[in-house]
């Protein structure tokens, strides 16, 4: 078995891209075309969680390195990987702790492509943003199959970025 607090793990931070008004301004406003395309959506969900799910990984044991290099071995020993531990659902991926001891509650948007790539965020972890502002901070991880990077969105989402909905709930009236 490895010991964590002896690794470095290869997963360098930048800053977040500008939220940029005017662009979103155009991305709301633009006309939108139909187009058909054969989609193998199981295989897509399959490949987006494999994905996410080894995003989420990198993120706990870059947690855990960034509080054992701190000097915070005892924090380091309680950072949950909630997402797979307890299941999805609880509005976060990773829970870690800031320099003070403090609750980090992280939600982890993992791509293959660059920090612009748009990601997918449920109503559940944005409301979660919202009701835990001073403790909920996203990771968006990306380049991850060439060189993974990361940037950090602290608080509620809704002011960091622009939410287009983009999937519905279809039921019966029950």
């Amino acid at each position: 078995s490895d010991d964590i607090s002896k690794k470095t793990f290869v997963l360098s931070e930048e800053d977040p891209p500008e939220y940029e008004t005017d662009y979103c301004l155009r991305e709301e406003t633009q006309d939108t075309k139909l187009s058909t395309r054969k989609v193998n959506y199981l295989e897509v969900e399959a490949r987006n969680r494999a994905l996410g799910l080894q995003g989420e990984k990198l993120v706990f044991e870059y947690e855990r390195s960034r509080l054992f290099a701190a000097g915070m071995d005892n924090f380091a020993n309680r950072v949950e990987h909630v997402a797979l531990e307890k299941g999805d659902g609880a509005g976060f991926d990773i829970r870690s702790f800031d320099r003070k001891g403090k609750d980090r509650f992280i939600e982890v948007k993992t791509t293959r492509f660059s920090k612009h790539t748009p990601f997918f965020i449920t109503k559940n972890e944005v409301s979660f943003s919202k009701s835990h502002v001073d403790f909920y901070q996203l990771y968006r991880v990306f380049n991850f199959r060439k060189e993974p990077k990361l940037f950090i969105l602290d608080g509620d989402v809704s002011h960091r970025c622009l939410l287009t909905p983009s999937v519905y709930s279809g039921s019966f009236g029950v």
